[in-house]
């Protein structure tokens, strides 16, 4: 009976643990905006394909690892083909304050795309699985505004094979459902010109029941949803250097409202740095380089502030971004920041 208590705390530690934020998070949100909002689907004139991989709390067994593969294009002749915000060579800076004073809200069109994101903490594992739609409007003559859905699912699963009872034939693992897919969806609104942004989106918007079954049905966790609201402006140094400050505000009850804050200079289309702060758990370094019109990476680190900093080592992050179809052959996203 012991071991089968221990079994259920461990269980139940890993699965509420996490309840102020069930879904992972990212240092380098604002590389890629479009995972946590799906209005920003189809918001570049490419496709955009990115590649992360973040762990977190390096050092500490167990602890959370995420990877993701997301993608996302514009549909729309009119955008794509000859918007007022394409250049017609690589050499145009969109970083520049004469793109600033010349821009022009893009033509109406669509966005699609689609999201892959895995996430293991302990024993517990979660793929989610999410296609998105998007409407880009201008609404004034500098002004856009997108509105997106996405609608997939999610899996949990229990990895029994890292739990050790004195018994392993004992029912309580052998009746354990730990394989479960759920529906899952999320909705956003994204605001943006050439110079700042601003978006509000839910994830999450459908509450599930997450069980470990046994014999008794037991309920040990209910997902929960989690809302973001973000925004940024940039501020001109000169005509090649930039910087934008941005924020990444919370709500996930019954955890406290938490924020995020960055910081990006950026020189010219080539690169950047930046610092970030994660309340009450990290400060963050932030570095990236468009290494051509085809492919950009970025990488973060993460020193850890809370308890957790005595057997934490920090978090590192790495983000890689393909430009397909990149028929301006930009060297950095316009509105990816």
């Amino acid at each position: 009976m012991l071991k089968r208590a221990l079994l259920f705390t461990v269980v139940c530690f890993c699965l509420t643990s996490a309840y102020a934020q069930q879904k992972p998070q990212y240092t380098q949100y604002i590389f890629n905006n479009y995972l946590l909002n799906p209005a920003v689907a189809g918001i570049e004139n490419y496709t955009d394909v990115k590649l992360g991989y973040r762990s977190q709390w390096t050092g500490l067994e167990g602890a959370p690892v995420t990877a993701y593969f997301s993608i996302n294009a514009p549909l729309g002749t009119n955008f794509t083909q000859g918007d007022a915000t394409s250049f017609p060579s690589g050499d145009d800076n969109p970083y520049s304050r004469m793109y600033s004073r010349d821009y022009r809200a893009a033509e109406p069109h669509h966005g699609i795309g689609f999201m892959l994101v895995t996430d293991k903490a302990g024993p517990i594992d979660q793929t989610n699985l999410a296609v998105t739609y998007a409407y880009h409007l201008g609404i004034t003559d500098k002004l856009n505004l997108a509105v997106g859905v996405s609608a997939g699912a999610n899996q949990l699963h229990l990895n029994t094979s890292l739990i050790t009872l004195e018994n392993q034939n004992d029912p309580v693992l052998n009746n354990i459902n730990n394989n479960q897919w759920r529906p899952d969806a999320s909705v956003g609104l994204w605001a943006y010109s050439s110079n700042y942004f601003f978006g509000l989106s839910a994830q999450q918007i459908l509450p599930q029941n997450q069980y470990i079954t046994t014999g008794n049905n037991s309920n040990l966790s209910k997902t929960v949803p989690h809302y973001f609201i973000t925004g940024g402006y940039k501020v001109y140094l000169t005509d090649d250097v930039s910087l934008l400050p941005s924020a990444l505000i919370k709500f996930i009850k019954p955890a406290p409202t938490t924020f995020d804050i960055n910081a990006k200079l950026s020189f010219r289309d080539r690169f950047w740095f930046g610092g970030s702060y994660r309340k009450d758990d990290s400060f963050g370094i932030l570095a990236g380089f468009n290494l051509s019109s085809f492919i950009n990476v970025s990488y973060s680190y993460d020193a850890t502030t809370s308890a957790l900093r005595t057997v934490s080592n920090g978090s590192h992050e790495i983000v890689v971004g393909i430009m397909l179809n990149n028929r301006y052959r930009l060297t950095s996203p316009q509105h990816g920041w």
